[in-house]
């Protein structure tokens, strides 16, 4: 018997959390907080957004040179690249929405090779929408897609990316191992790329 296709295997709006989604993470957080000063329980962005401008300006320096080594060093997650070209070879709109900024998600999008797969347009960073949780930025690419929020799938490792789903009305799929997930935000579930692939069928041989 045939199994039956899985709910999400019509979804064509597709977007994706960039930094331990679609790339291995390499991001030490609680090492950029210590350099920049920022205690453990703060939101890095949110700190530096509350800052003078001298001083959010000279710790948004810093992080951006980071960001950029981290960036120019990015390898591809386990199944990032099929699941992304099977997506692109279907004809589903794909995009990237990132606490990262544009300039270095394209260049972590062109290290792991499926840069062609997205349109720049819909690759949006910090720069282009108030950062995940704030749900501004998928609401900006169904506009640009002109379709419901309803319709776009959000695909992302942390509470960030599901709660952002969550608030605009989109589904919301956790990339992770057991053990690290969100119930209560997350409406799929599954270990990495290759697993939500096959879910899909999508070829990625």
């Amino acid at each position: 018997m045939t199994p039956a296709p899985h709910a999400l295997a019509d979804r064509r709006h597709w977007v994706f959390d960039l930094d331990g989604t679609l790339t291995v993470a390499v991001h030490d957080f609680a090492a950029i907080r210590r350099a920049l000063g920022i205690r453990e329980d703060e939101d890095i962005l949110a700190h530096i957004a509350a800052l003078p401008a001298q001083e959010a300006g000279d710790k948004r320096a810093w992080l951006r040179e980071h960001e950029h080594a981290l960036a120019r060093g990015s390898r591809p997650a386990a199944g990032a690249v099929p699941l992304v070209r099977a997506l692109a070879a279907r004809g589903c709109r794909l995009g990237i929405l990132t606490r990262n900024l544009h300039e270095l998600a394209m260049i972590s999008l062109e290290a792991i090779g499926v840069a062609d797969c997205f349109d720049p347009a819909d690759v949006l960073g910090r720069e282009d929408a108030p950062p995940k949780p704030d749900p501004a930025g998928l609401h900006l690419l169904a506009a640009r897609w002109t379709v419901d929020p309803a319709r776009l799938t959000m695909v992302g490792d942390y509470a960030y990316d599901l709660a952002c789903a969550r608030a605009a009305g989109a589904q919301a799929v956790l990339l992770s191992q057991p053990g690290n997930c969100w119930p209560d935000l997350a409406d799929w579930h599954f270990a990495d790329c290759f697993k939500l692939a096959a879910a899909l069928g999508a070829a990625t041989a």
